[in-house]
């Protein structure tokens, strides 16, 4: 039985978040944050729905979490994610210092990773894979049937 307060838990939320975006067409990437084993963020990709391009789910996340909580740190929370951050939201993840970040799909020609671990806050610590093939199968799909193939 899945522990509610494991990693594949916490990272079938987000899936849930990423179905949200799918379904409103957006780029199926969901996101939560989790501070003492409790959900107190989750966001979807809403950058065609806001024409916004720093409409992330990583982002969105963190600024629903900050309100939250009324600081902009969140140390003690982790970040549970269906795809690698890209650059930008790498940074915003640093910034926030998040005290750890969890990717389901790894995104080799976007994704942070490309650029080394050191864009996260040097007391992050980072897990990826979890639930890697439901996040990666998700993503191919959604962009196949955009591509009409």
């Amino acid at each position: 039985m899945l522990s509610v307060f494991s990693d594949e838990h916490f990272m079938r939320k987000a899936l849930q978040e990423a179905r949200k975006a799918e379904a409103e067409g957006e780029v199926p990437v969901g996101a939560v944050i989790v501070c003492n084993n409790a959900v107190i963020a989750k966001a979807h990709n809403q950058v065609e729905r806001l024409s916004d391009i720093t409409a992330h789910a990583e982002i969105m996340a963190i600024t629903s979490a900050s309100n939250y909580l009324g600081s902009k740190f969140l140390n003690d929370c982790t970040l549970f994610v269906t795809l690698e951050p890209c650059i930008m939201c790498a940074g915003a993840l640093k910034w926030a210092r998040l005290g750890r970040v969890v990717y389901g799909a790894s995104d080799d020609r976007r994704g942070f990773m490309r650029y080394g671990k050191e864009l996260l806050h040097k007391t992050s610590k980072l897990e990826y894979g979890v639930c890697h093939d439901e996040c990666s199968l998700m993503l191919k799909a959604f962009f196949k049937q955009k591509r009409g193939v």
